[in-house]
């Protein structure tokens, strides 16, 4: 067993422009684990962000201040990420939602609307699903809905799970790691016949810098590499336990959560949000999810409003204005508020 060791420096954020627009980092103890989450100022109904796999609440740090001026907005770092807590050996979506109610009882304390991206959509699923009393509507923001159960999720649409058994295999010892090699051998592909990598040379580079940074700042999270997405990617994957990869690997984290049944005992609006996704021969799927699921979504939530949005699978960060944009037509159509 072991425990996250930045948890403990909860509390200060630097961005000035979050700063002024009156957030705040808290910590949520549900009984078990402390969950990390930043808060804005009461301008009202709630609205709950809640990070990809890896991610921390930063990553949404374009859409916060905007969002904010309608909504009291709260993002959540769940188990396994950011400065909360670490919980090894015990990741799956039925005690990762047992932490949602926990947190959407006692420090939402009201009914919010959920927004997840990518395996964050899924945990806002199960809330739906399970704890209806405190969803008011759920956005999911290209999550995995059935792709990313077994056995599809291995053996056909196999190219985010192979990424995840990649970062298990090259970073899965926290505290005996190189960050750089993360990269190593990690293909992008591009078309049929070609894929990206990252060059040697640069990963060579990524590890110096990273190394003097540690040196430097021990204990604190990796604050290296450019353009920003870099920077933010190292910073994630520092405050990220790799056990929460290993459960999706191992099949731990499946317990409690069947995406079909869980669709149908949703009661609550919901908007799907689709982004861009590529299909190859050898890797399968390469994006969330493809045009038959997001199909079968419909199909089994007929109210459900569908929106594809042309941007990279973190459409908040990448495309912000069409993912607020979206989100204020949902609510004014739904007439949530």
């Amino acid at each position: 067993m072991y425990e996250n060791p930045f948890e403990q420096l909860s509390g200060t954020i630097t961005t000035k422009k979050i700063v002024e627009a009156g957030f705040h980092e808290k910590q949520f103890h549900t009984g078990k684990v402390n969950l990390n989450y930043v808060v804005g100022p009461n301008n009202g109904p709630a609205m709950v962000l809640i990070p990809a796999q890896m991610g921390i609440w930063e990553s949404y740090q374009k859409v916060m201040v905007p969002l904010s001026k309608k909504f009291q907005v709260f993002v959540v770092e769940i188990r396994g990420h950011g400065k909360s807590s670490w919980t090894p050996g015990d990741y799956s979506w039925k005690s990762i939602g047992d932490d949602m109610e926990a947190f959407l009882k006692n420090a939402v304390k009201r009914s919010a609307l959920l927004a997840g991206n990518s395996s964050g959509g899924i945990i806002a699923l199960w809330c739906a699903a399970n704890l209806p009393d405190l969803v008011t509507g759920i956005v999911l923001e290209d999550a995995p809905v059935f792709s990313a159960e077994m056995p599809r999720f291995k053996n056909h649409d196999r190219f985010v799970y192979n990424g995840l058994q990649h970062l298990v295999d090259n970073i899965g010892d926290p505290f005996n790691r190189d960050l750089a090699n993360y990269f190593c051998g990690l293909e992008m592909p591009v078309s049929e016949t070609r894929t990206k990598k990252v060059p040697d040379f640069f990963i060579r580079y990524l590890s110096k810098k990273i190394k003097k940074f540690e040196r430097e700042y021990p204990g604190m999270p990796v604050e290296v590499g450019y353009p920003n997405t870099l920077r933010l990617l190292l910073k994630s994957l520092s405050m990220f336990d790799p056990d929460f990869s290993r459960a999706f690997v191992d099949g731990r984290i499946y317990e409690g959560m069947d995406h079909a049944e869980s669709l149908r005992r949703v009661k609550c609006p919901v908007l799907v949000l689709h982004a861009d996704w590529r299909r190859y021969p050898h890797y399968g799927l390469v994006g969330a999810m493809d045009e038959d699921d997001a199909k079968r979504i419909l199909e089994l939530v007929p109210s459900a409003v569908y929106k594809k949005i042309s941007a990279n699978h973190v459409i908040h960060a990448f495309e912000p204005k069409k993912f607020i944009g979206a989100i204020e037509e949902f609510i004014e159509t739904e007439q949530l508020f």
